[in-house]
């Protein structure tokens, strides 16, 4: 069944990540200067607290705290996440200054579902979408009788479909674009769709015959999307950048501003190069309006 974005479930998501962060200790307050609405007076000596997906968003955030952010006078408070509502809906809240793990069809669909407005700042990277297997060798072993499991969320369940598609498996209807779901399939070539939750697709990958896997939690599963993928995304003319987000209002933090250039230095893009081998590529620059 498709995942819808239910309030409820919103509710009980940040609460549980209120408390795993009570449990945590961490230093700052997490009430204190996120979402204030008014970032050019923010205090650009209080800490930068940034929600980020573990792989690779956290990793690169590290990357920036460990080598670049001292001298750039920013205190980095990295906060990691393994779901895709509770970033948003912290940052919405105040409860963190900015976020790192969305690209912009899934920010849009966010923020029209839950009437929220966050906004992007800056690009960071690239993690192509990928099928993968346990059994199978090739993408041309797929048909009839075979299951696929593929994200349930809105924008990455028409992504994974269109990947499909690209790569002759299924066929979808006239114009469908990033909104595609199984309903618009008119070939399947035999093949059935099982929608489960990002998160949960590699640890279930034994269960299916393939699953179309987000770079991320591919990573975290120590899957090389270069090398283990049967097809995998193109990188060039790809929409689905992940960059930097914030609540509307909070662009001109000049701690945003700050940690949005250290992103887009020659030393993170050096960093990702050379540590994702290609698994992960850098996607510089402003995000499309």
């Amino acid at each position: 069944m498709r995942t819808n974005l239910r309030h409820g479930a919103v509710l009980a998501a940040t609460t549980a990540l209120a408390l795993a962060l009570a449990a945590c200790g961490t230093d700052s307050d997490p009430d204190t200067g996120g979402g204030s609405g008014d970032g050019a007076a923010a205090d650009p000596t209080e800490p930068l607290s940034v929600a980020a997906t573990p792989v690779p968003q956290a990793e690169i955030l590290q990357f920036v705290k460990d080598n670049l952010a001292e001298e750039a006078g920013l205190d980095l408070d990295i906060r990691e996440v393994t779901d895709y509502v509770i970033p948003n809906t912290l940052v919405n809240d105040g409860d963190v200054d900015a976020n790192f793990f969305q690209h912009a069809p899934y920010l849009d669909d966010f923020n029209a579902q839950q009437g929220t407005d966050i906004v992007p700042v800056i690009n960071v990277h690239l993690e192509p979408l990928g099928l993968y297997s346990n059994d199978l060798t090739s993408a041309d072993e797929l048909g009839e009788g075979a299951t696929i499991a593929i994200p349930n969320d809105a924008t990455n369940e028409g992504r994974a479909l269109q990947l499909l598609a690209a790569n002759g498996l299924i066929e979808l209807a006239d114009g469908v674009g990033t909104n595609a779901t199984p309903a618009d399939v008119t070939e399947d070539n035999g093949i059935t769709f099982q929608e489960l939750e990002a998160a949960s697709l590699p640890r279930s990958l034994e269960d299916f015959d393939a699953a179309v896997i987000n770079g991320n939690f591919a990573l975290e599963a120590e899957l090389v999307p270069a090398e283990d993928a049967l097809v995998l995304e193109e990188a060039e003319g790809n929409p689905y950048a992940n960059f930097l987000a914030v609540k509307s209002g909070n662009e001109d933090d000049p701690r945003v501003q700050t940690l949005a250039e250290l992103l887009n230095s020659d030393e993170v893009r050096q960093y990702i190069e050379e540590t994702y081998q290609g698994s992960v590529v850098p996607a510089f620059g402003a995000p499309t309006s």
